[in-house]
């Protein structure tokens, strides 16, 4: 929709409509509890123009409901505002991003716990040959838990609440209108609120390839490598590649193939391991059956590999958890802004403690409305 300068995109989605047969991820041990859920979600993006000044907006709620668990229940938004001002050579960029949420914040944690973050970042780049752009970058980002967020006698808030600045020099190449190539260099700093034993500083290299919706590939591509280096002597450093992937692409336009992987340091809520390499990789293909139906399928691994802190004993020294999934769905079009699908999707983590696996199974339906 536009009015004059003004352009809205809204998109209204019933998602999860269905029953979830492990609600707390509970252990295999217990009795997990199944609940019927769904979640609603309207979002709306915003573009404003004026002159050489382009605002950006993102609005994004997610309205959780469960029948019988009401702590459950949540209200998560996301706002967004961004602005980009262009001049004869030179571009200027920031944005600020507020999130509140109470969805798991990985894979690691699965109580639902109330959390609050706030991000800023800035840029600024030039042209400095027809193609070629140089520029730097800044950003905050502060992550913040409710007082009261416990999950396993562990304070959350105690141990996970922190800020994140990062800076970095960088140098972009349009090779194509529809591909893009960056190289980035910068440095990193996490800094822990009551947990300073956690404190951090990290070097990246990164390399990072975007292709726009029309070309061959939609999505980008990031590889890079991290030294990452703990400010404490007994909690051992991490060298190695990481990874952040988000890749589609359609075939004859009936049949689309996606690919998701990502790897990167994350800390743990854990005293005795202060952080785990999180590996993912997710495949997915959907397929155009005939006319408006098609079919989905999913298949999901993670990979927690635990970092032990050093001179502290252990119940199981270098621990290691994965996390499985698969999904086969379908789905029905209702001409060009409607989409009706179902998918069913089982999911299961196993560990060398007992009380961190469970497995569970996740059914039902969805309704997306695009305007």
């Amino acid at each position: 929709m536009r009015f004059g300068p003004l352009s809205l995109r809204s998109t209204f989605a019933l998602r999860n409509i269905g029953v979830d047969t492990n609600v707390f991820n509970e252990a295999d041990t217990a009795t997990p509890q199944s609940d019927f859920t769904m979640t609603f979600t309207p979002t709306t993006n915003l573009w404003f123009r004026m002159g050489r000044t382009w605002i950006t907006g993102l609005v994004n709620v997610d309205w959780v409901y469960y029948r019988r668990f009401v702590s459950e229940r949540s209200a998560n938004s996301t706002y967004q505002v961004g602005v980009a001002r262009t001049f004869n050579r030179l571009s200027l960029g920031g944005a600020v991003r507020r999130l509140s949420t109470r969805e798991r914040p990985g894979f690691e944690i699965d109580a639902r716990s109330q959390r609050l973050e706030v991000e800023w970042n800035g840029n600024v780049e030039m042209r400095t040959l027809g193609k070629t752009f140089v520029g730097v970058r800044t950003s905050r980002r502060g992550v913040e838990f409710d007082r009261f967020a416990m999950f396993r006698e562990t304070n959350l808030a105690q141990e996970l609440n922190r800020t994140t600045t990062a800076r970095a020099v960088f140098v972009r190449y349009a090779m194509t209108p529809l591909t893009t190539v960056l190289v980035e260099v910068g440095r990193e700093h996490d800094r822990f609120v009551f947990s300073p034993f956690r404190d951090a500083d990290s070097t990246r290299v990164t390399g990072t390839a975007s292709f726009q919706p029309l070309a061959l590939l939609n999505g980008s591509a990031t590889v890079g490598y991290r030294h990452f280096t703990p400010l404490v002597t007994d909690v051992p450093p991490f060298r190695g590649a990481t990874t952040a992937m988000a890749l589609s692409y359609s075939l004859l336009g009936t049949t689309r193939f996606g690919v998701e992987a990502n790897r990167d340091v994350q800390p743990s809520f854990e005293f005795e391991h202060p952080y785990y390499v999180d590996t993912g990789l997710t495949l997915s293909v959907q397929q155009q059956v005939f006319g408006p139906f098609d079919l989905l399928g999913r298949v999901t691994t993670r990979r927690l590999a635990y970092r032990n802190r050093l001179g502290v004993r252990l119940e199981v020294a270098n621990r290691t958890d994965r996390v499985g999934g698969f999904g086969i769905g379908g789905g029905y079009r209702l001409g060009t802004d409607k989409r009706v699908g179902f998918l069913i999707e089982r999911q299961n983590r196993r560990s060398n403690l007992d009380e961190n696996q469970f497995a569970g199974v996740r059914f039902g339906m969805s309704l997306t409305y695009e305007r």
